[in-house]
């Protein structure tokens, strides 16, 4: 047992759970768009790309003209129909969380987003037309992020009530699922197989990442440590019994709370306690011959007020962030001849190199919040993050209009990913393990639950603007 009376995190079993929970929540948007690849060659996408001087050019790398056919601006499409479903259902997820218990949205999500990328794997295997396999695709593109949004919001709920570093270990996972898919991605290149056995044995993969996701929550409670946190009273949230016949805090009392001092309930006096950093005022609870004060349902409005600037910042964040990953950085070849390399170039330093530097990203809040005192300053530094829109459209991407290649060097697009990806990790872990410390403990679950629509509709913006930067290449 740990202070006062906690039981502690054996062997990081919790640890371990939330971290592989995070990971499975991002799987299918992961193997989905790592996979973009594999599903314009199955939608008959001929692509190649050449060096065609001008008549006049002088410079010595000329940019390339694209030869494309991309008939359905597939990866367009694809980031679109994810994040729609995810913003909707976030948010309704946001509504009707004490409708349906947290067991069945996330048991029931896990098993639905299982039976779909079955389907999906069983889709490599069928021989269809292209607009069918499309529609089919999309069709369950939107039906997994539906599912996604609502596991992902009452996870993030369900984080609330466990100590910041658990959500960390949650945001880590998330990060670690692009990761493990550009990593199945490499091996099922590598493997030597036809492209119909590689591409099956991807799509497997996350069926068995879903299952281990359902075996560790079914796990979950069945830890005294995670039991303490999920089924504690109000008051043990606290740390400490009240007694007190007192019916109101006065004004002197509020003013004492705000020094975070412990004051004495048993000589009449309400009492406030330091939490997480926070001072908080007490619950007090009915018993013995004294009257309770009863905490109001936590009120969106309310909460909003208090977590605005982390919701801003976090839709800064994603809309920057999607309105080029993946529509447009996939579009980027390397400028090597190097046949083999060209095949490697885009799981490598577009997927896997986004994902590694995204993880490290959303892990480095383990270690430092910056700013967490000044969050004024937040959304300016995020803000900043979009000069790297024009320097990705200004790398090597075949295209019709007349924009130059400032960037061509695969050097460049690497740079240029690094700084994207970790800025882009570390922002949104420092929004999402903020945003619950913002507010008083019983306002948390909502709290986590108003970020993920936030996060959502960050996601859904920059979908959107993919499609008008779509338009400049």
């Amino acid at each position: 047992m740990g202070p006062q009376g906690k039981p502690k995190d054996m062997f990081h079993c919790v640890g371990i759970i939330f971290f592989l929970l995070g990971l499975g929540t991002l799987l299918p948007w992961n193997f989905f768009i790592t996979a973009i690849p594999y599903f314009e060659k199955k939608l008959g996408r001929n692509c190649s790309a050449g060096w065609e001087a001008a008549g006049n050019q002088t410079t010595s790398n000329p940019p390339p003209v694209s030869s494309c056919k991309d008939e359905f601006s597939f990866s367009n499409w694809l980031a679109l129909l994810s994040q729609l479903p995810l913003l909707l259902f976030t948010f309704l997820n946001s509504l009707l969380y004490r409708c349906i218990s947290d067991k069945v949205r996330i048991l029931g999500s896990l098993t639905a987003i299982l039976f779909l990328f079955v389907l999906t794997a069983i889709l490599v295997k069928l021989t269809m037309s292209p607009r069918s396999f499309f529609s089919i695709t999309m069709a369950s593109v939107w039906f997994i992020n539906s599912f996604c949004a609502v596991l992902q919001g009452s996870l993030f709920g369900l984080l609330g009530s466990f100590p910041q570093r658990y959500s960390t270990l949650f945001l880590s996972g998330q990060g670690m699922a692009g990761m493990f898919a550009a990593i199945a991605m490499l091996l099922s290149k590598a493997s030597g197989l036809d492209d119909q056995s590689s591409a099956l044995i991807y799509f497997v993969t996350p069926c068995a990442g879903t299952l281990v996701s359902i075996g560790c929550y079914l796990f979950l409670p069945h830890q005294s440590f995670s039991r303490y946190y999920l089924d504690k009273r109000p008051a043990e949230d606290l740390g400490y019994e009240l007694e007190t016949k007192a019916v109101l805090l006065s004004p002197d009392l509020v003013a004492d709370s705000s020094k975070g001092e412990l004051l004495n309930v048993k000589n009449g006096n309400a009492g406030v306690v330091e939490q997480d950093g926070l001072a908080r005022p007490p619950e007090v609870m009915n018993g013995g011959s004294g009257v309770g004060m009863v905490a109001p349902n936590p009120s969106i409005f309310s909460v909003l007020k208090k977590i605005w600037l982390l919701a801003l910042s976090i839709v800064m964040d994603f809309s920057i962030t999607l309105s080029v990953f993946p529509a447009i950085t996939t579009k980027v070849i390397s400028s090597t001849q190097n046949l083999l390399w060209q095949d490697y170039f885009t799981p490598v330093c577009c997927f896997l190199l986004f994902n590694v530097m995204d993880w490290l990203g959303r892990s480095s809040t383990s270690y430092f919040l910056w700013p967490k005192k000044h969050l004024r300053l937040l959304p300016a530094a995020v803000g900043l993050r979009i000069l790297l829109i024009p320097m990705f459209l200004l790398c090597n991407i075949p295209r019709k209009t007349g924009w130059p290649v400032l960037f061509p060097h695969d050097a460049w697009f690497v740079i240029l990913m690094v700084a994207f990806s970790l800025s882009n990790g570390y922002f949104v872990s420092l929004t999402m393990c903020l945003a619950p410390k913002q507010v008083q403990p019983e306002e948390s679950e909502l709290a986590g639950a108003i970020m993920t629509f936030f996060l959502a509709l960050g996601l859904s913006c920059g979908a959107g603007l993919s499609f008008l930067l779509r338009l400049l290449l």
